[in-house]
Formats: C-alpha cells, sequence, structure tokens
C-alpha cells in the first residue's frame, strides 16, 4: 500500500458543552458529566503495513506529541499489537492540526482514529466493545473519541449515552497559543460538586441550545481561568463577536468556543478574531451531528 492509497481517518477536535464534576472516587479519579460533541475539524491519520511500528507526525503540531507514554497514538498501537498480534507493524502518519494539550481531545481523537485504522489493516476484527476497552486502557478522553457521535459521557469517561438530535450549530475554536496540563488544573479546583444536567427534550435550534447549556458550565473553566490570564481573553473577545450565542472554555482549557447559528456568522466571527489576534488559533467549523465518518 502506498501512501497516496493508504486510506485516511479523521480524528475530529472534541467539544465538551458541559463539563460537570459530581464527586471524586477513592483512586483520585473525578467522577463527571459531559456532553461532548465533535466538530468539523481536526487531525487526520493514515496506515501502512510496515516491519516496524512508526510514527511520523507532519502539520503545524508536529513533534509536539513526543515518543513515551504520553503519545496516545503509539500507546494504542502496542495496546492492539498485545491483543491481537499481527504479523506485520505499521507506519502511521499522522498530520496533526489541532494544538496539543488544548481541551480539544487531539491526542485522545488521534489514538481513536489509530485503533480503528489498525484494527482494520492488522485484520484484528475486534468488537465496538472490545475497542472501547482497550481505548478507556489508552485515556479516559478515548471512549468517547471511538464512540464518535454527540455524548453524554458519565463515569470517568467510560459511561456513554447518545445525545439525540443536536441541531445545526456551528463553532468558532480559539487557542491563544498556551497548553495547560489536565492534572494542574484539576488540582487548582477547589469547592464542591455539581449535579447531572440533561434535557426534558432536545433542542430544536441553536439559540434553544445555547439557553440550555446556559443552565450549566465548566467546572474547569474557574481554575483554568485561574492559571492561565490568557483564557478569560480568549472568552471575552468571543462573546463580543457578532451573533455569538455562548461563549465557554471546553475540557481542561485552554482552547475555547463560541457558538453561532449559521455558518456566515462563524466565519465572520472567526474572521475579526483572526485579524485582531493572530497569534491566537481561529477555527470555524460546524458541529459533526452524525456519527464521525471514519476513511
Amino acid at each position: 500500500m502506498t501512501a497516496d492509497a493508504a486510506t485516511a481517518y479523521a480524528a475530529p477536535a472534541k467539544v465538551n458543552l458541559t463539563l460537570h464534576l459530581l464527586g471524586k472516587r477513592a483512586d483520585g479519579y473525578h467522577l463527571l458529566d459531559s456532553l461532548v460533541v465533535f466538530a468539523g475539524v481536526g487531525d487526520q491519520l493514515q496506515v501502512a503495513p510496515a516491519d516496524s511500528l512508526v510514527l511520523e507526525e507532519s502539520g503545524p503540531g508536529a513533534g509536539t506529541m513526543g515518543s513515551g507514554e504520553d503519545n496516545l497514538v503509539l500507546r494504542a498501537a502496542r495496546l492492539l499489537i498485545e491483543t491481537c498480534a499481527p504479523e506485520l507493524r505499521a507506519r502511521i502518519r499522522l498530520e496533526k492540526r489541532l494544538p496539543v494539550a488544548a481541551g480539544l481531545g487531539g491526542g485522545s481523537s488521534d489514538a481513536a482514529a489509530a485503533l480503528i485504522a489498525l484494527d482494520a489493516l492488522w485484520g484484528c476484527g475486534l468488537q465496538a466493545e472490545e475497542l472501547q476497552s482497550l481505548g478507556a486502557a489508552v485515556g479516559a478522553d478515548v471512549p468517547v473519541c471511538l464512540y464518535g457521535r454527540p455524548a453524554w459521557v458519565g463515569g470517568i469517561g467510560e459511561a456513554l449515552e447518545t445525545a439525540e438530535r443536536m441541531p445545526p450549530v456551528w463553532f468558532v475554536l480559539v487557542n491563544p497559543g498556551v497548553s495547560l496540563s489536565t492534572a494542574s488544573v484539576f488540582r487548582a479546583r477547589s469547592g464542591g460538586f455539581s449535579e447531572p444536567l440533561r434535557w426534558h427534550q432536545p433542542p430544536g435550534d441553536a439559540a434553544t441550545l445555547a439557553a440550555w447549556l446556559a443552565q450549566g458550565r465548566n467546572d474547569l473553566q474557574a481554575p483554568a481561568c485561574a492559571l492561565e490570564p490568557a483564557i478569560p481573553a480568549v472568552l471575552e473577545a468571543l462573546a463580543a463577536t457578532p451573533d455569538c450565542l455562548l461563549a465557554r472554555m471546553s475540557g481542561s482549557g485552554a482552547t475555547c468556543f463560541g457558538l453561532y447559528t449559521e455558518e456566515a456568522e462563524a466565519r465572520h466571527a472567526a474572521q475579526l478574531l483572526a485579524e485582531a489576534r493572530p497569534d491566537w488559533w481561529v477555527r470555524a467549523a460546524p458541529l459533526l451531528t452524525d456519527p464521525i465518518e471514519r476513511g
């Protein structure tokens, strides 16, 4: 299989529309309640048979993932090798377009794409439940990235339920060029815990979705803002753009999102922000209402 013939697998950005912390387990893991969706922007991964396991990175974020246990793509590949013992190994080509340690689940989405791509390449034939189990062993965000559709996420990331009938929505995603350690944000958090939040019926449009989201929050936003003053500046700038329905941080930051009804509104806002702050990473993208198309 040549590079040109290799199938490309999408690894889209994960966006936490809400992120509530419900409690903390004895082992230190937090119990979550989060509405997670995916945006139409992300990394791209290709695999081809090879004599050894090799990861080649390109794109703006290339070289930022390292080669040790922190590299979720290689960790996923090695777990799959242990599970199905393929005769060959693989050359993995990853075009890294998303910022790293940014609250967009880029590494987790890459790992999910790698599990799906390598399972197909090596003919492992694993069922969805088996891939989910491997994904959970790689990282807490990998199961929802494997799930690949709007979802309510519970437990420590392994409890998944489809969020039905998401309305068409557009994002503007903004990262101020800083990365945040998830562990440091959790350590900076203080206070009590939140209650889960569910809608009684799916919102019919973007404005209704934004109004429902305003009832919730991201419990990691306040500690992240305390650690990184660029985040409040991004939130303020997003909220000030025309037609922005809601501005909020995703995951543990530092990427924030604005919600918009129409594509033209989002692209106009993204243009204004990119012109005002060329040092920021700014992208307009749709919310993916359907399951991710892999390959």
